[in-house]
């Protein structure tokens, strides 16, 4: 194999494919980047047998072949290459020739048959969705996944197409993320797919008006984007009746700055941390919020002017949780709704219902 690549369009391929990339794989190949150039295309490729990114790119292919590369050091050549072509060649040794100007290497690399294939699967259903919206929803919603592996169910995102609509909902037991959008398409499915797989399409740079097709299978997923293609295993397993847990009604109910709520539970925040697992105090009452906090650091309070509907109430929060849903919002006001001390935060739009967020509360002393 012999081919010339541009520098800038290299690093970026080869920085993305590289996050799908085993640090640690009892397979050598796992650890490394498949490099093949056929048919007038070079195809560069990162799996590690749950996500695989694959991307084509434009170069100047003088031989045919294909090597698999350790994926860190070949990363790190390319990076610190002096001039903006560079020109992998390899032997029938796999003996690997990088060449920049002046500056060469010469590493081994491994043979691409020892390299697994990305699965294959038929389509149980595809459609398209702009790249912008899903990323969107994805972002809002991605916070909320699990880390808990003994509930690999919530460790995804749940991927619920019905009546014309996309919704993607997110939950880890503390707080529940949904997201809506209008899609083209009448047929109903629902799949999960694993956070990871979503944080690395999140990280893959799009076109302005570019779409992601998605290709579900029943037991795999592809998201096509550009000349990106992300596979990835899907999590199999029963998720929870989402609309279900969702509070009706509202005992009391405020709209109120997403601004100045981000800013008020943030002087509370100063004085709690992950050792410190004291709840954020909400009095609800009067002419609007009374926020305080109190841990062995010190004493806060602060208030928000704003008027409310409905019960007086006390309640608190999990600072964290409660500020990751709020600035997951992308409105320049919320409404609040809550039913009570125990039951759950409701937070939504102003107006429509393209996001419901939902935080537990925390036992107030």
């Amino acid at each position: 194999m012999k081919v010339t690549f541009n520098k800038s369009e290299l690093a970026a391929a080869v920085s993305n494919v590289q996050r799908a990339v085993a640090t640690k794989n009892s397979m050598p190949a796992l650890e490394g980047i498949l490099i093949k150039a056929q048919n007038n295309i070079v195809i560069m490729c990162g799996y590690d047998l749950e996500i695989g990114i694959r991307t084509e790119l434009e170069a100047t292919i003088i031989e045919e072949g294909e090597i698999v590369l350790g994926a860190k050091l070949f990363s790190d050549m390319v990076r610190l290459m002096p001039e903006e072509l560079i020109t992998i060649e390899t032997d029938d040794k796999f003996v690997t020739y990088i060449n920049s100007g002046v500056a060469s290497y010469q590493i081994i690399g491994i043979s691409a048959y020892e390299y697994p294939e990305l699965p294959t699967f038929d389509a149980v259903e595809s459609f398209s969705i702009n790249a912008n919206v899903i990323k969107n929803m994805i972002k809002q919603t991605c916070y909320a996944v699990s880390d808990n592996q003994s509930k690999p169910i919530y460790t995804g995102s749940l991927f619920d197409k019905k009546d014309g609509y996309l919704h993607v909902v997110s939950v880890d037991g503390f707080r529940m993320a949904i997201r809506k959008e209008k899609i083209d398409g009448d047929n109903n499915c629902s799949f999960i797919v694993p956070g990871k797989t979503l944080n690395e399409l999140l990280r893959i740079n799009s076109e302005e008006d570019s779409s992601v097709h998605i290709v579900v299978g029943k037991k795999h997923v592809i998201f096509k984007i550009d000349n990106y293609s992300i596979v990835s295993r899907l999590i199999e397993g029963q998720f929870l009746d989402y609309y279900g847990t969702i509070p009706s009604g509202a005992a009391t109910s405020l709209r109120i700055s997403t601004r100045k709520i981000v800013s008020a539970v943030e002087r509370m925040s100063l004085l709690t941390n992950e050792k410190l697992q004291t709840p954020v105090r909400f009095i609800v009452a009067d002419d609007g919020i009374k926020l305080s906090c109190t841990t062995t650091v010190g004493k806060a309070s602060d208030s928000v002017s704003v008027p409310f509907e409905g019960n007086e109430v006390e309640i608190g929060f999990n600072n964290r949780y409660l500020l990751e849903a709020i600035k997951n919002a992308d409105t320049d006001e919320l409404i609040f709704e809550l039913n009570g001390p125990l039951k759950p935060l409701k937070i939504l739009p102003p107006e429509g219902d393209s996001f419901i967020f939902l935080v537990v509360p925390m036992r107030l002393a």
